[in-house]
């Protein structure tokens, strides 16, 4: 499965980009997924709720399923392998998947990158940053400089380079 990564400082706008980027390849006809990277702990279940009380109960898995939708809540150790390759062999194949965060990853990787926010950038010490997408004119090393502002030009360089790759 093809994967293209999204990192960037918090705030820089990686979510907003991938959803406006999403529809544009699924309008090419790619089956594309989503997967992002929470630094700190999430719970999309409530107290209260039969699927919450199972959980509580101590049941190591909860699926949730209902028309045309199902979740999977694993309960897990602190230690589990929570890497990129662990996680995404538990999704579906898809022609290519997002991945917000995972910055560590060795995948292609588009940074997102906002000058006003007065912090670093990370693609002068990642040689896997194939692109820059930035809301300003920056320095990118010889790599590819996109508008952060422009999903259609973003989603032309994903279907040009990124599904070019073996």
């Amino acid at each position: 499965m093809r994967m293209l990564g999204f990192i960037g400082s918090s705030g820089s706008g990686k979510t907003t980009l991938i959803t406006q980027i999403l529809p544009l390849l699924r309008q090419r006809g790619l089956r594309v997924s989503a997967l992002k990277h929470a630094h700190h702990g999430f719970d999309i279940d409530r107290p209260g709720k039969d699927s919450y009380r199972y959980r509580e109960a101590g049941a190591e898995e909860v699926m949730l399923v209902a028309d045309g939708r199902w979740a999977l809540l694993h309960e897990g150790a602190e230690d589990d392998d929570m890497s990129l390759q662990a996680v995404v062999c538990r999704m579906a194949p898809v022609d290519i998947l997002l991945v917000e965060g995972f910055k560590m990853a060795h995948i292609p990787k588009i940074e997102v990158y906002r000058p006003s926010l007065g912090r670093p950038p990370f693609y002068s010490e990642d040689s896997e940053v194939v692109a820059i997408a930035s809301d300003a004119a920056i320095e990118t090393d010889g790599r590819p400089a996109l508008s952060l502002n422009d999903p259609v030009q973003v989603a032309g360089f994903i279907l040009a380079q990124v599904m070019a790759l073996p």
